[in-house]
């Protein structure tokens, strides 16, 4: 998308009024409390001053705890316009070691004194971060030679310049005295744009359609073909779920299955359909909390019940709710708002304007969500086959005709919400009364248990999930104490984790109900509650008694589930307090939700929970989350962010390399694309930035060894699943199905060790071997171990950036891994077929997998490998059965297997140039 160069002749007043009107003043000496004096505070002075310790009762973290305040020794620290008076001058510049500051290390050097003092002199103006401060679109800086602007003629950098971006990075190259490289070849840049859009190489067969298409927008046809491509999203999914600590496991010791597959899908649909990243956002932490939430948007809430659970007997249930609630003040942090919250569970951030109270209000937003880190992984949507689909149908249509409300009843027939669990039910009765192996209620002869505080205001029914082998015993239900009035009593049965309903005497208000078990003639056998629900029915009567019994064998189905998030209201509502320096056993003061102030107010019509949040983070007023979003995709495709530490915008991360570029695209982003990650994409994709080549000379070297500026294009190694699908891919065995449950591909015998379920890898079969990695198994506590070699996550928690390592590891990875092995094999039948020597099928093998001829020199290597290792199958060719598992194979496609092998271990192989 060049921009149009039309013929303008400008007349010569304009121009002179342009360059008037052009307010930059070199010789201004106002001292900018962003860029020059908060490094100097962070670096020497908020350990001891900040938000963990105020030595001397003084702090530099905020402008009010700084500014005219006394300190312990009754001297103000800082006087605004007077160094000389001011006694944290006077402790930079004394000689006194005893009093010098920094405490017990080098003093200051002159340049960061008299810095600090001209500060002081001029008033010290504080400054808030820029990150916190809402952005606002810069110019686009003008790019071409004088003649070239007035669209006269085209020079280097106008025919350089795509879209806007080239604008901002030309002018920042200009600053650092760098240049932009030349453009790519068409075929390293085809697969180049293939790997960033959808996370596999091109085929021979797309190369072939790009180097014959002439038509001056050939390139974007082609980009505009994979950003509409399924493969597109499986691409950016892989990023997603490392954000979202997706696993097919509970994590901790047990590290149980989890079912929660069809949140990766949803992922993968909404960015195939190009869901807007603020829908995207509010359906992942608040879709349930949306009017009439349909069931993809309740999917979408998995991304929070991606949080681990505890399933280990004698665990506290409440300490790991506490700690997935933890998790999800700091992974909402992290993803939308590039800020490292977590420390300010213990105190106030030590760095950035947060203080302590402020973590508990945003806890407060996730506090009533109602998993409570049960073994049954409640609450969950569950998905009902068709016969049982139609009974919730008929019932709901029943009710509706009732002129009775549904969306009670479809809620409990989905979500099993809201119901107390049987934790909740304290058991008193020593020796018969206990939460068997910290789970469930267990009640033997004589036992009790109480539940405190149940509204049963217009409630007629209890429906009970319970489980026992006695076929005895009775359980009453009291009113108000252990011997109480017996509102209910329950005969019990012999049975396995059944939903029963009983009928309730009308109540009003809260009561304590106790829970009593009787059973003298099997007085051992326990009886299991797992769950109690009070509800309204629907009708009374005969003719209603089959519509009770038909919801009954509803709830009784067998139905599939995948977790999701579920707010807690009335009696499951729950307060917040502040945990006195993080400890979840020790509260202060209670707190309402609410967001930090340092930020955008929450506007007063935003409703005071998860929607209000996910509503405020997209709202538009947010200074930080179209930066973040923008910094993250741009990292996925230059390798670095434009804000290097993506998980920490804050004053202890790195500032922007481009901080106009970084604003005008998160406004672009946000305003002008409407959210829409597809625009963004392309928009960087298409900009001769991106195309250039990733050639690299000795002065870039020195000058941007990282190219923070972008003086060439990106070369990275590509990630694990990356590795993986490419392999797969130019080896034809990659399977193009999508979506279901993850998958087990190769992996080593022995690696799972799970005593407590006998769980283990089981290699799927036929095509499910060879899907794409983003569908392979993820068990906590042993990741896939070839994706691991290539640094994926664990996903215990949220893993904002990958950093690369290159290990030795790697290499014995893609050398002797099953998967890799046998996509040696298979590209090594495809490359005997592309010509007569091995030069050329080694050639035509490179050219299949790179889209360019390989070196010489490489290609030398390669064929003496191939001969040699011809060699030594012709005199054993057993040890070709043997590798080959085949006894049809010849030494020469075994040889050649050998050498695709080593060829696809090439470091420009697994690169992205």
């Amino acid at each position: 998308m060049r921009y149009s160069k039309v013929l303008l002749f400008t007349p010569i007043i304009a121009t002179v009024g342009a360059i008037m009107a052009f307010n930059f003043n070199p010789f201004s000496s106002k001292v900018d409390f962003n860029t020059e004096i908060k490094p100097i505070l962070n670096k020497h002075c908020v350990a001891c001053h900040g938000g963990v310790k105020k030595a001397g009762d003084i702090s530099f973290l905020f402008s009010q705890e700084a500014l005219n305040t006394k300190g312990k020794s009754g001297k103000v620290g800082i006087v605004p316009g007077d160094a000389e008076h001011s006694e944290f001058y006077k402790r930079l510049i004394t000689n006194d070691t005893e009093e010098r500051m920094p405490k017990g290390k080098d003093p200051l050097n002159k340049e960061e004194i008299a810095i600090l003092k001209k500060w002081i002199d001029q008033g010290a103006p504080w400054g808030d971060h820029w990150a916190y401060q809402k952005p606002e679109k810069p110019d686009v800086p003008s790019v071409g030679g004088f003649f070239a602007r007035l669209g006269l003629f085209e020079d280097d950098e106008t025919r350089f310049a795509e879209n806007e971006i080239d604008n901002f990075v030309l002018n920042k190259l200009k600053e650092e005295g760098l240049s932009h490289a030349k453009p790519a070849d068409k075929g390293t840049l085809l697969r180049r744009v293939y790997l960033d859009l959808t996370g596999l190489p091109p085929t021979e067969a797309q190369l072939q359609a790009f180097l014959n298409d002439k038509s001056a927008d050939a390139y974007e046809k082609v980009v505009d073909q994979l950003l509409a491509s399924s493969t597109y999203g499986e691409r950016w999914a892989a990023m997603w779920l490392d954000l979202a600590r997706y696993a097919d496991t509970k994590g901790y010791e047990r590290d149980v299955y989890r079912n929660i597959w069809r949140y990766r899908d949803y992922v993968i649909k909404a960015f195939n359909e190009d869901k807007p990243f603020d829908q995207f956002t509010i359906e992942q932490l608040a879709g349930d909390l949306l009017p009439n939430p349909t069931n993809d948007q309740l999917i979408a809430t998995g991304f929070h019940r991606n949080t681990m659970n505890n399933d280990e007997g004698g665990t506290v249930d409440e300490e790991f709710r506490v700690a997935a609630n933890i998790d999800r003040v700091n992974t909402t942090f992290d993803v939308w708002q590039g800020t490292t919250m977590g420390c300010v569970q213990c105190h106030t951030h030590p760095y950035d304007p947060f203080v302590h109270d402020e973590y508990y209000k945003l806890m407060a937003f996730f506090n009533n969500a109602r998993d409570e880190d049960v073994v049954s992984d409640t609450p969950y949507l569950r998905f009902y086959k068709q016969e049982d689909s139609v009974k919730i149908e008929e019932l709901k249509q029943w009710i509706l005709a009732k002129g009775h409300n549904g969306k009670d009843f479809e809620k409990f027939v989905k979500v099993l919400e809201p119901k107390f669990n049987s934790h909740d039910v304290e058991p008193l009765s020593a020796g018969t009364s206990s939460l068997l192996d910290a789970k469930y209620l267990g009640l033997q002869h004589t036992g009790y248990g109480r539940l405190k505080g149940v509204t049963l205001s217009d409630k007629n029914r209890l429906v009970m999930n319970f489980n026992t082998g006695t076929e005895k015993g009775v359980l009453h239900i009291r009113d108000g104490k252990v011997d109480g009035n017996i509102i209910l009593t329950i005969p019990i049965f012999a049975a396995r984790d059944t939903v029963m309903f009983y009928q309730l005497p009308k109540m009003e208000g809260k009561h304590d109900l106790y829970f009593t078990f009787t059973n003298p003639k099997k007085p051992k056998d326990w009886l299991q509650i797992k769950w109690l629900s009070f509800q309204k029915t629907f009708g009374e009567g005969k003719e209603y008694e089959p519509v009770e019994l038909k919801y009954k064998e509803i709830l009784n189905a067998k139905a599939d589930y995948t977790p999701i998030m579920s707010e807690g209201e009335g009696d499951l509502a729950r307060k917040q307090h502040i945990f006195e320096r993080g400890n979840w056993l020790v509260h202060g003061k209670e707190v309402k939700p609410d967001v930090p102030k340092y930020l955008s107010k929450m506007p007063k019509d935003y409703p005071t929970n998860r929607l209000g949040l996910a509503k405020w983070l997209v709202d538009g007023n947010n200074p930080l989350t179209a930066r973040v979003a923008v910094n993250r995709f741009w990292e996925q495709i230059f390798g670095t962010g434009i804000v290097e530490t993506v998980e920490d915008f804050g004053t202890q991360g790195f500032s922007a390399t481009n901080p106009e570029l970084l604003d005008y695209l998160a406004l672009t982003f946000q305003d002008d694309m409407k959210w829409s990650v597809k625009k963004l994409l392309k928009m960087i994709v298409m900009s001769g930035t991106y195309q250039q080549s990733s050639d690299v000379n000795a002065e870039l070297l020195e000058k941007d060894p990282y190219n923070r500026f972008l003086a060439r294009g990106p070369r990275i190694r590509l990630t694990a699943e990356q590795v993986r699908d490419q392999a797969l891919l130019v080896s034809g065995l990659l399977s193009k199905k999508m979506y279901g449950k993850s998958v087990m591909p190769y992996q080593p015998d022995g690696l799972w060790q799970s005593p407590w379920s006998g769980e283990s890898w089981k290699l799927s079969q036929g095509e499910d071997k060879y899907r794409r990695a983003l569908y392979t198994f993820w068990k906590r506590t042993a990741p896939y171990p070839s994706m691991m070699s290539f640094d994926a996550p664990s996903r215990e928690f949220c893993q904002l950036r990958r950093l690369r390592t290159n290990t030795p590891l790697q290499a014995l990875v893609t050398l002797n891994d099953p998967a890799y092995v046998e996509a040696a094999q298979e590209l090594a039948k495809n490359m005997l077929k592309k010509g007569k020597t091995p030069e050329e099928q080694i050639q035509a093998g490179f050219n299949l997998i790179m889209m360019r001829n390989i070196d010489p020199k490489k290609l030398q290597v390669l064929t003496r490998l191939y001969r040699q290792t011809e060699k030594e199958y012709v005199k054993n060719p057993v040890e070709a059965y043997k590798f080959f598992g085949r006894y049809d194979v010849t030494p020469q496609m075994a040889a050649m297997a050998v050498t695709a092998n080593a060829m696809l271990n090439l470091d420009e192989i697994v690169t992205k140039e």
